[in-house]
């Protein structure tokens, strides 16, 4: 386990019981790179709310050990981490001004007022609100409060700074807005940031690398397109992006692609070789809507399936394109919007076709 000068945070084979039984978080070895912004996704009760507060230091690792600066923290105290926190909830102090927010953990730190009122210009100016300081948290609006709560993380130049689901509340506009704004902040100041969301989309746009967790562990640990296009398993393909699902059995392998026979009676199709157990088991083939073509010429893809066109929606850029395949009711496929694509009907019998390098041979479906 490394704990160089590259690594802010280091997790050492920590684990996390809450009833000494069943564990929240199996073993977890993970370091933060100085700078990066990482990101921890999953599902709700997959473990990663759990390390995030261990880190903070508001749980406690029922085992192993947690590195900051390369120093053992699990019995530091919160406030001596020196660690900046963004909550959902923005937990500003309602009675203060949005000044005095910013101001009150230099006031703690023992910081005179001339440095503390320039370290909260300097905050204000950050988030685009420098005329807010006199204002009243009641006084602003759900992204405005927000602004603020990550302007009061980092008025006192925290090296890391810690985010728990920090955009749940805001509507989707917002949303949108604050993860550039929080993703253009992380790249001029170059501070670490750990965040925690269930949101792939978000984890996508702002991440330097992804962390999936589901059941205590971390199933990829990715850059996300890494994620997106390479996924190590079925979980991760089908969390993170849209994914279509196919089974089947693998029947022959040769070199980096294998031959899988599929269920429900769609014929034979060569998938890249990741993550099965050989010739005789089964698999899921894991397959992106973007990556398949309706009708394609002679030649043109390496797989064809007979589909039947079940539904159209349009969304502008794009016909969302649901078809059956091989028993597969929902496979999607994203058509655009353009000249020379074909126009469908809902019921006409189509073909699907892809490239080996684009289905991904995976673990096999559960049961």
């Amino acid at each position: 386990m490394s704990d160089s000068a590259d690594n802010i945070v280091v997790f050492d084979h920590v684990q996390k019981s809450y009833d000494g039984e069943n564990l929240v978080v199996k073993d977890l070895n993970l370091q933060v790179a100085r700078g990066e912004f990482l990101t921890m996704l999953g599902p709700s009760g997959s473990g990663k709310t759990t390390v995030l507060m261990m880190l903070a230091g508001f749980e406690t690792p029922t085992h192993g050990q947690i590195l900051l600066e390369g120093t053992p923290i699990n019995n530091v105290p919160p406030h001596k981490r020196g660690i900046g926190m963004v909550f959902q909830n923005y937990a500003l102090f309602p009675h203060m001004t949005v000044g005095e927010n910013l101001a009150f953990p230099l006031e703690v730190r023992g910081m005179n007022k001339a440095d503390a009122e320039a370290k909260v210009k300097r905050a204000l100016e950050m988030v685009r609100l420098p005329e807010f300081g006199n204002r009243r948290p009641a006084q602003l609006s759900g992204g405005q409060q927000q602004r603020v709560a990550v302007a009061r993380a980092l008025v006192f130049e925290p090296e890391l700074v810690l985010m728990d689901e920090p955009l749940g509340a805001l509507d989707k506009n917002l949303r949108e807005e604050m993860q550039y704004e929080i993703k253009h902040i992380h790249e001029s100041l170059g501070v670490s940031m750990v965040y925690v969301t269930h949101d792939q989309s978000e984890a996508l746009t702002m991440s330097n690398r992804i962390a999936v967790f589901e059941d205590g562990v971390i199933q990829q640990l990715a850059a996300p397109d890494d994620l997106y296009e390479r996924p190590d398993n079925a979980f991760v393909a089908g969390f993170i992006g849209e994914n279509n699902r196919l089974f089947g059995k693998v029947i022959g392998e040769d070199g980096a692609s294998c031959q899988v026979e599929l269920e429900g009676g769609g014929g034979v199709v060569n998938a890249k070789k990741v993550n099965n157990g050989g010739v005789g088991s089964r698999t899921t083939l894991s397959l992106r809507p973007e990556r398949v073509t309706i009708n394609p010429t002679e030649g043109q893809s390496a797989n064809s399936c007979k589909a039947r066109v079940e539904e159209l929606i349009y969304l502008g850029d794009h016909i969302r394109t649901r078809v059956t395949v091989s028993g597969n009711e929902d496979f999607i496929i994203k058509v655009p919007n353009a000249h020379g694509h074909p126009v469908l009907q809902k019921g006409t019998e189509v073909k699907v076709g892809w490239e080996t390098e684009d289905c991904r041979a995976l673990d096999a479906p559960a049961g």
